[in-house]
């Protein structure tokens, strides 16, 4: 038993076999995805797809590369969509300072405001953070208190990582940790508690080894369990077991 915590099943590279890539998730037993948003129109899709599939949830916010799209009212429909039923959690939201589509100022903008609708509507956060660990901790030391959510994809230090784990936070794991230039990666997920470890694929981006250079899905979280349970020298069960407990329990999953 497997959850995907971070896909993007929306994507229109699903549109000629959702459904078969659906049903194939839970061949591979994943019994829950949650698929989730990145602008106010992928959000609204994400919650269609939550309401079509059974095992598969939403989260709704909006990605720092499309900071540029947020309207001052779109706060006010995050909010509301808090309140579904299947949607679990406030994301994907954070900071982008690889492609810096929007200003860093405008990003940390929406950042915080994201973070304040999460902490009204009590909800758990995703978080991207892609070069911008120092504005991202520096922000959720601020602007986080009270909150929880994964790290998705996280990519910063050993130090971070404690650091972010002493506040509260769950570190999300992709494929990137079955690359051959995964560096410090394995190290870190060695190290840290397995009871604050959240699987990802980030699909259908990041295909892990052996589908690398694929398009990725929410089947091949499998193969992000066996790694895990490879580097920390335990049981592929163990780790489904326990990264289960941990996703149900931060994401409120049914």
């Amino acid at each position: 038993m497997l959850v995907d915590t971070h896909a993007h099943i929306d994507d229109v590279k699903y549109d000629e076999d959702r459904d078969e890539m659906v049903a194939r998730a839970k061949e591979y037993g994943v019994t829950r995805i949650i698929t989730m948003g990145d602008t106010m129109t992928s959000s609204s899709n994400a919650i269609k797809l939550a309401e079509k599939y059974d095992g598969v949830y939403a989260g709704a916010g909006v990605h720092p590369q499309e900071a540029l799209s947020l309207m001052p009212g779109d706060y006010d429909t995050l909010a509301q969509w808090m309140t579904h039923p299947k949607v679990k959690v406030l994301g994907e939201i954070g900071l982008d300072y690889y492609y810096e589509n929007a200003s860093r100022e405008k990003q940390q903008e929406i950042f915080i405001r994201q973070l304040d609708v999460a902490r009204q509507m009590h909800m758990p956060v995703s978080i991207h953070d892609r070069d911008a660990h120092g504005d991202t901790m520096a922000i959720l030391k601020k602007e986080g208190k009270g909150l929880t959510g994964s790290i998705h994809c996280f990519s910063g230090s050993y130090e971070m990582a404690k650091e972010l784990l002493k506040m509260g936070w769950f570190l999300g794991v992709d494929g990137p940790l079955t690359f051959k230039n995964a560096a410090k990666l394995p190290e870190i997920i060695a190290k840290i508690p397995l009871e604050r470890l959240l699987l990802e694929t980030d699909s259908p981006y990041l295909a892990p080894v052996p589908k690398r250079g694929r398009r990725n899905e929410p089947a091949y979280v499998k193969y992000i369990a066996e790694k895990v349970a490879e580097v920390r020298g335990i049981s592929f069960e163990e780790v489904a077991f326990q990264t289960t407990q941990n996703a149900i329990n931060v994401f409120n999953l049914d």
